[in-house]
């Protein structure tokens, strides 16, 4: 059905505050999971980008890409192996890692926004020394994955100022010349934090914080990060929402305006999370 053409002059002109709010701010983006691997997705969510860079927001785009290594690992014939959900990486799996992510997935990525009519330039962190890691302390070895100890935007602040989206993949140095894996929603999350970001936004395959995990329909939409520690007693957040949480919170406590985590297998969620009244997922403050 065709919307009215009063409703879409409508929406425009209540998406004008919101562009004028936005206008010269820095937000950071955590793209992965399935808004990546879902060629669909990935062109509206490309689409959203150009489309912030157009409106004069300065966007940062931090990837993951955990699909496209196992699937390269599987080429290969060598098995991924998860120990706790993080991805043990010995040599010859790093060596895949930064091959993939700083390769393929980044610049394809640069491309396709390329192709869309926007600015972008692609970097990992071992540029400049952007984001620097010593291995992750763990109960068991997950051999080279990192926690970043430092990260260093000087780059990030370069291309933003030329007028590129900067496009980074999130691989890390070490301090002996070793390179390490890290984790997608820690490196945005820091990044965000050192740039003054006024947004971080996670994109996620899950609605954002339920408080009932099975329904859908019990979304949380705003939490102040001094909740946070009772909702992981009562059970609330558990699992994989725990890092992504704790990421966010860590942001905010660190400077960042808000921390959202949004549904990434919604079309275009980015544009309703930014530029609409309602919102989109849950946002932490």
């Amino acid at each position: 059905m065709e919307i009215p053409i009063q409703d879409r002059a409508d929406v425009l002109v209540k998406a004008l505050p919101y562009i004028q709010k936005w206008a010269g701010k820095t937000i950071v983006v955590k793209y992965g999971g399935n808004a990546m691997i879902n060629e669909e997705l990935k062109d509206a969510m490309m689409r959203d980008i150009v489309l912030m860079q157009l409106v004069g927001i300065n966007v940062v785009l931090v990837h993951g890409g955990g699909p496209e290594i196992s699937a390269m690992l599987k080429k290969i014939g060598k098995e991924s192996k998860f120990i706790n959900g993080m991805r043990y990486t010995d040599a010859e799996t790093m060596d895949i890692v930064q091959m993939v992510l700083a390769g393929k997935v980044n610049k394809d990525l640069v491309k396709l926004l390329e192709q869309l009519g926007g600015r972008a330039l692609g970097l990992c962190g071992l540029d400049n020394r952007m984001l620097m890691a010593e291995k992750k302390a763990a109960a068991e070895d997950l051999g080279f994955v990192g926690e970043i100890t430092s990260v260093n935007t000087a780059v990030i602040n370069d291309a933003v100022e030329k007028g590129y989206i900067p496009v980074i993949s999130t691989i890390a140095g070490g301090y002996h010349g070793e390179t390490y894996n890290v984790n997608a929603d820690v490196a945005a999350a820091s990044i965000a934090a050192k740039l003054g970001a006024m947004k971080l936004i996670l994109m996620t395959d899950v609605k954002g914080l339920l408080r009932d995990k099975d329904d859908e329909g019990t979304l949380i939409p705003v939490v102040n990060v001094s909740e946070v520690p009772m909702l992981k007693k009562e059970g609330i957040i558990s699992g994989g929402m725990i890092p992504k949480i704790d990421c966010c919170v860590d942001a905010v406590r660190q400077g960042v305006g808000r921390a959202h985590i949004i549904d990434g297998r919604i079309s275009h969620s980015i544009l309703i999370e930014l530029f609409s009244d309602e919102g989109i997922g849950t946002m932490f403050y």
